[in-house]
């Protein structure tokens, strides 16, 4: 029976069956299922030799080369995007245009059109000269001595990914108020400060989920710098070794088995660094058991204005 206080009676707050998430839970369990069964059971997969090549010395030798060449173009990327971001919303209008058709070039060609062209850097320029413009350079060398496969990955990932981050941090900086700006302002803050200390921090809430799913993009992109070619990398290294040794299932298995590792520990990594910049936003509701959420009705007392309350889930 329902408890009454001072003569009303409450009702109890009882959760709305949804026999919907049953059936749905049950139909997805039941493929799933089938998939490891079918994984398990089917002998063309030989998780025997998976489970040798996978710590081999070549598969790890790609997994790091893989993870420097992610690196070293989220960084460069980074750098770019947040100059072009800066240039775009700068009152020059000079360097508005310089942002726009870097944006528009590195975006609207194809990145293995790019590591292509980068590949053939040595062919349109054999030398690379030093000095005053349009006189004799002061010293020259030879371009494929200095510009290895691995810079060249390296520059075209990094230029690519420059003009998708740039446009992620201008939205996120035009997310906070523009108040903010003329607040810091008023207060006599330099505008590097005003960046660094009030607008940066602010949009960093905006920006951080984004770039997190453009760095694990990143890792997966880097498997096109085989077009350079770069053959470090681990989906070449996989490929290559498995086409050698005739077994080029359970290298792929081996090499999709690190990604998903290194994926895994990006977005972990990717959601702790959310929270922190997202403290005081987060709209997610906690699942609150039954009888805690009557007891905070009860505690309310909405109920003696209206004793006829009723509540659902």
């Amino acid at each position: 029976m329902p408890p009454v206080n001072n003569g009303i009676q409450f009702l109890e707050a009882k959760p709305v069956p949804r026999p919907g998430r049953w059936v749905s839970a049950a139909f997805i369990g039941l493929i799933a299922v089938i998939a490891v069964h079918s994984l398990a059971t089917n002998p063309n997969y030989q998780w025997d030799v998976v489970a040798q090549w996978v710590f081999s010395q070549t598969i790890v030798s790609g997994v790091f080369f893989t993870l420097l060449l992610t690196v070293l173009a989220m960084a460069l990327g980074t750098v770019l995007a947040i100059t072009m971001a800066v240039m775009r919303q700068s009152v020059n209008p000079i360097l508005r245009a310089v942002a726009t058709f870097y944006i528009w070039f590195f975006r609207g060609t194809p990145i293995y059109t790019q590591l292509i062209f980068w590949s053939l850097l040595p062919s349109l320029y054999p030398t690379i000269g030093i000095g005053i413009p349009f006189m004799e350079p002061f010293v020259e060398f030879p371009t494929i001595d200095y510009f290895t496969p691995l810079w060249m990955a390296f520059i075209g990932l990094g230029l690519n990914e420059g003009a998708y981050l740039a446009e992620i941090i201008r939205a996120g900086l035009l997310s906070v108020d523009k108040g903010q700006w003329e607040a810091a302002t008023a207060l006599g803050m330099p505008r590097p400060m005003i960046f660094r200390r009030i607008i940066l921090p602010q949009a960093m809430r905006v920006i951080v989920p984004p770039i997190g799913n453009e760095t694990i993009s990143m890792l997966k992109t880097t498997s096109l710098v085989s077009a350079i070619p770069y053959t470090y990398e681990l989906t070449f290294v996989a490929r290559t070794k498995g086409q050698a040794l005739f077994l080029p299932i359970p290298l792929l298995i081996a090499a999709a088995l690190w990604y998903l590792l290194i994926t895994t520990l990006l977005m972990m990594v990717q959601s702790r660094i959310e929270r922190h910049f997202g403290k005081g936003f987060d709209r997610r509701d906690s699942p609150t058991p039954t009888h805690d959420r009557q007891a905070a009705i009860n505690r309310s007392h909405t109920t003696n204005d209206d004793p006829f309350i009723e509540v659902t889930p």
